[in-house]
């Protein structure tokens, strides 16, 4: 990431900025709501729907961050952005529905479905480096 902010056109760098401001306000929520007990009086009121939309928002602007890195780029960058998008979806499904059903069937523990969010992430930080054209 920090190499697009050196070497990179001013999309990637649009990007990163992009990435930051939308990625320290999920962190901090997130963190915030495992380690302390500051939301613990929301639980099971109105109010928490206010709070899953703040911590729900910075992942919507995450996706539009890529959407604008796509439609900022060029075609090669915007084609091999949009395969990694979709393959890394694909295979986030496929592992949802994997442990979707291993929960059903073989007993697995419950997983909370926000954790969708960092495999779909960690699914594309591992497929970017093997997907390099957009054929």
């Amino acid at each position: 990431m920090f190499t697009a902010w050196k070497t990179g056109t001013s999309a990637h760098r649009h990007y990163v900025i992009r990435t930051m401001a939308f990625t320290a306000p999920y962190v901090a929520i997130c963190v915030a709501m495992m380690t302390t007990d500051a939301f613990d009086d929301l639980m099971g009121k109105p109010a928490a729907w206010g709070l899953a939309a703040a911590v729900s928002a910075p992942v919507i602007g995450q996706i539009w961050a890529t959407l604008a890195l796509m439609r900022e780029s060029d075609e090669f960058v915007r084609g091999v952005t949009a395969k990694r998008f979709i393959v890394a979806s694909g295979l986030t499904l496929a592992a949802a529905a994997f442990w979707g059903f291993g929960e059903s069937f073989a007993g697995a523990p419950h997983l909370q479905t926000w954790l969708i969010v960092p495999v779909f992430w960690a699914m594309f930080g591992v497929v970017s480096p093997f997907i390099k054209t957009s054929r």
